[in-house]
């Protein structure tokens, strides 16, 4: 019995244990939710694929230079033999035959030596046999080779080896400009997120104390101090700000979304922040553009890779006029006969010079191609890559143009929030104190309660107001830190 107690005792704790551990929600502070987002985001999942590709191609690229090795076999049957015409009377013609000759029995009798005097004639040439029609195909024939080569000078593959290792570097780069661009988008969400909660706790007590008020003015109203319509101005204004609540609770799951798909997290996994909206640092950075460090934007350092990468396309379209070596081999085997089994049944001994139907061959060679003329292609291939490499130097002047006005408008963006967010919070603190003197009054029987309704209504203006000029001001903080390079080490 004792040990049935225990058992239960022990499944219940267990079950307790892991649905505490399924009741466990994530944390995230706003450096977590970027690195999780940089490990986790489909979107740079992919770029690290591609950034495999790229590596696969540059592999591809080398593999030109490596040796070339290839065997092939074949077995075929000439149905149709391939013929040529021949000539036999180039060879003397048809062969001259020996005349008869006749030993009589006097020679026979005489017993003398019998001396032969042979005689030969030589036909005459049957009319129309000049040329005749003959093959030298066996009606089956096999081969077995293997080909290899290896490229001993060509001056675009050394160029492109060179490009290989500078588009490894375009490759990082791209993917360190989408981990930029995520570390942007999980910030602006996770701000976004902090504000709308920092809201709804606000409106939270704004109920709690327009509730309240509510409640004391009812009782006022059942002992003949206040009248019907100051309560129901006051359930007006409750029913408005209960709706307001709703807006913002429908809004603040909607940032949590939009932030759980910048992160790459599941939409229905529960998460919670770590980071408090005052703890969050917003200042006015200095930024002067004529001593900025341009190639601490990573657009910019882009830009300069490609700029390498067209300088080598110009190099190599231009090395199209060099010769180019290779070390080409051969070695292999042909057989003939007159059936396929003939030819499957391999003779190719060295030694046999009876019935030998496979011969081998062999081959080993240098092979120099010198372009001559290409109809002035490579020239024009020329010509389109300066043009490329010059409009990547316009792009320079146009980037660093750009990145001026980056600097200037995020720069002015943020003064200009932070200036707009001190005198919000003013506005708020102001209409905080009216509401509460407008309360006092009110209680007190010396104001009305219209006062009261007023002053909660530009109370709650003024907080929309205060907490949107924050979310500007974060914002702009971003967007500053992303145009002067340091949003991603941040």
């Amino acid at each position: 019995m004792k040990k049935n107690i225990s058992l239960v005792l022990a499944v219940v704790a267990w079950l307790g244990a892991v649905n505490a551990r399924a009741q466990e929600v994530p944390s995230f502070s706003l450096g977590q939710s970027i690195a999780y987002a940089l490990q986790n985001r489909a979107s740079l999942k992919a770029v690290r694929n591609q950034q495999q590709i790229d590596k696969a191609k540059i592999g591809e690229i080398r593999s030109i230079g490596l040796p070339q090795l290839n065997a092939a076999a074949e077995v075929g049957n000439n149905f149709i033999q391939q013929k040529t015409l021949f000539d036999p009377s180039a060879f003397g013609g048809a062969p001259a035959t020996l005349d008869p000759f006749v030993i009589t029995p006097e020679q026979l009798a005489s017993g003398q030596p019998i001396t032969l005097n042979p005689t030969y004639t030589t036909p005459e040439p049957e009319p129309g046999s000049g040329l005749q029609a003959i093959t030298f195909v066996q009606p089956y024939t096999g081969s077995l080779a293997v080909t290899g080569s290896q490229l001993l000078f060509d001056g675009s593959y050394l160029i492109g080896l060179k490009a290989a290792k500078t588009y490894a570097e375009l490759s990082q780069k791209s993917a360190v400009q989408s981990e930029i661009d995520v570390a942007e988008q999980v910030s602006k969400a996770y701000y976004g997120v902090l504000v709308s909660r920092e809201r709804m706790e606000l409106l939270n007590q704004n109920l709690v104390r327009l509730d309240t008020l509510l409640s004391q003015t009812q009782v006022m109203f059942r002992n003949g101090v206040a009248e019907k319509l100051d309560v129901d101005r006051l359930r007006v204004s409750l029913n408005n700000l209960v709706v307001e609540k709703q807006k913002t609770a429908r809004l603040l799951e909607l940032s949590e979304s939009l932030l759980k798909f910048q992160m790459g997290l599941p939409q229905n996994q529960p998460i919670q922040l770590t980071d408090e909206l005052q703890e969050v640092e917003v200042e006015v950075a200095k930024v002067n553009p004529a001593s900025f460090n341009y190639s601490s934007r990573i657009e910019y350092s882009l830009l300069e890779t490609q700029q390498e990468l067209a300088n080598l396309d110009l190099r190599n379209k231009r090395s199209g006029y060099l010769p180019k070596l290779y070390l080409n081999a051969r070695y292999g085997y042909n057989g003939v006969g007159n059936t396929l089994g003939d030819v499957l049944n391999v003779r190719a001994g060295a030694n046999n010079m009876i019935d030998r139907n496979w011969f081998d061959f062999g081959y080993v060679g240098a092979q120099l191609q010198v372009p001559i003329f290409d109809g002035l292609r490579k020239l024009y291939q020329i010509q389109q890559a300066k043009l490329t490499l010059e409009n990547t130097k316009y792009g320079f002047e146009t980037l660093r143009q750009s990145i001026d006005l980056q600097l200037k408008q995020a720069s002015t963006d943020l003064t200009n929030s932070l200036d707009v967010l001190k005198s919000q919070q003013e506005n708020m603190e102001l209409a905080q104190e009216i509401a509460r003197v407008a309360k006092i009054k009110f209680q007190e029987g010396v104001g009305s309660n219209l006062e009261v309704v007023t002053a909660e209504t530009d109370l709650r203006q003024a907080q929309t107001n205060y907490y949107a000029a924050i979310y500007d001001a974060l914002i702009a903080k971003v967007n500053l830190d992303k145009a002067t390079g340091t949003l991603l080490s941040k």
